[in-house]
Parts: C-alpha cells; sequence; structure tokens
C-alpha cells in the first residue's frame, strides 16, 4: 500500500512526533535531554516555526509546532535538529549509523476546536506513561514552562487559545491548569493518537472541508469528532 503523503500547511500547527530507531533510548541523562532543547531553541527561530507544545521522552519526542509562511520550515527544522541530536549520540557513544526512526509522524491540528486538547495530549505523555503523578513534576515538557514565569522559559511561543484563556499571565496559568486537571476522555486521547499515527486531520468534519480546499485534493479521515467542551470553541 501506497505511504500516505505527508500534508503540511502553513501557519498552521502540526503535532509532530519522532520516534529513535527501533524504539531504541534517545535521551538518557539529563544533558541529552537539555541539549535537544537548545537545539530547537535555535533552530525555531533559523526556520521560522513556532512551538507551542513539547515534551521529551525516553525514546522518542512530540511536538505541537506551527511553521510561518513557508511550510517547507518545519521539515527543515526536524531534518536539522534529528541530525544534530544523531551527531551527539554518535559521537558520545563512539559509534555510527541513524538515531531516529526514518520518517516523522505529523498531523495538522484544528486551531479553534483541538489546540488545546492537542497541547494537553502532548503534555499529559509523562502522566499516561506512570513516569510521574502530576504534569508539573515532570522537567522535560512545555507545562512548566507554560505555568511559569522564569526567564530561560520565555523561547516557548503561546498559541491563541491559550492566550485566549486569560487578560493576565497569571489569570491564563491558573485557567490552564484547569484544563489539564480535567478528565481526559478515551475518545478524545484516541482520536488524537489515530490522526497521528494515520498521517490524517485533528479537526472536525468542517476543518477537513477546508484543508481539502487548500490541498485540492481529497483527504481521508477516520474518527471525526470533538473535543469535550471547555477545551475548544
Amino acid at each position: 500500500m501506497p505511504r500516505m503523503g505527508r500534508i503540511v500547511l502553513p501557519n498552521y500547527p502540526h503535532h509532530v512526533v519522532q520516534r529513535g530507531h527501533n524504539r531504541q533510548v534517545v535521551f538518557a541523562v539529563a544533558e541529552d535531554y537539555q541539549r535537544y532543547l537548545t537545539d530547537l531553541r535555535e533552530l525555531k527561530d533559523a526556520w521560522g516555526v513556532k512551538v507551542y507544545a513539547y515534551c521529551l521522552m525516553t525514546n522518542h519526542v512530540h511536538l505541537l509546532l506551527a511553521p510561518g509562511d513557508s511550510a517547507a520550515g518545519l521539515g527543515q527544522l526536524m531534518k536539522v535538529l534529528a541530525a544534530r541530536a544523531t551527531r551527539y549520540r554518535n559521537r558520545l557513544e563512539g559509534r555510527t549509523g541513524t538515531l531516529w526512526e526514518s520518517r516523522y509522524k505529523s498531523s495538522v491540528v484544528q486551531s479553534d476546536s483541538y489546540l488545546l486538547a492537542c497541547c494537553r495530549y502532548i503534555e499529559l505523555n509523562p502522566v499516561r506513561a506512570r513516569m510521574v503523578a502530576d504534569a508539573a513534576d515532570y522537567p522535560w515538557s512545555s507545562y512548566g514552562a507554560r505555568i511559569s514565569d522564569r526567564p530561560d522559559d520565555l523561547w516557548l511561543d503561546f498559541d491563541p487559545c491559550f492566550t485566549a484563556l486569560g487578560d493576565t499571565a497569571m489569570e491564563r496559568r491558573h485557567q490552564y491548569e484547569r484544563v489539564m486537571q480535567q478528565a481526559t476522555s478515551e475518545e478524545e486521547t484516541r482520536l488524537i493518537r489515530d490522526a497521528l499515527q494515520r498521517g490524517q486531520l485533528t479537526g472536525t468534519c468542517r476543518f477537513v472541508d477546508e484543508v481539502e480546499r487548500i490541498v485540492g485534493q481529497r483527504v481521508e479521515q477516520r474518527g471525526r469528532g470533538r473535543p469535550r467542551s471547555g477545551l475548544g470553541k
């Protein structure tokens, strides 16, 4: 069966996941995580890509990225980011070869209905994996940066849905903490995960129609739906 072509749109958020080759460990110690985030911070500006959310797990990464007017910026960022991590790991271990799976997965996300839900899905990864009981206890996701005002965290881009949660930074943080504490339905989790795995769209039927008009072709999507009220508008 031919592989589905990746859909990348300028100025739209994309949920991206990249896994270690054969699910091998990518991040072993704190320096590994820190180095990847330093590169992400540098490259996002170089390629004009916004970073709305991230979570670095032991053998894979989740990113919520929005390219600017050039959709190619997302692929360029991912290529250089992966290459830097590979060179670092190979040099550290005195080896050669690949670190990542050959192709990252991505899904275009509907902003008004799914953006906050997708941020929450990404930042709750360590909780679902039972690595921590509270997302705030995991140091390698965007959740800590989102609810703090530490200078080192100011590089994270705040998406329009997060900004709309309140008129002040304190209000937005408190509202987002409430969003994170809400029970997540299995339907919401499955919809986001399946859209990513299949390279389909994370959005409603109306969103699919919108993207089809943009790309000029039929876009297949299964399991469409909406997140629970309170996460989207």
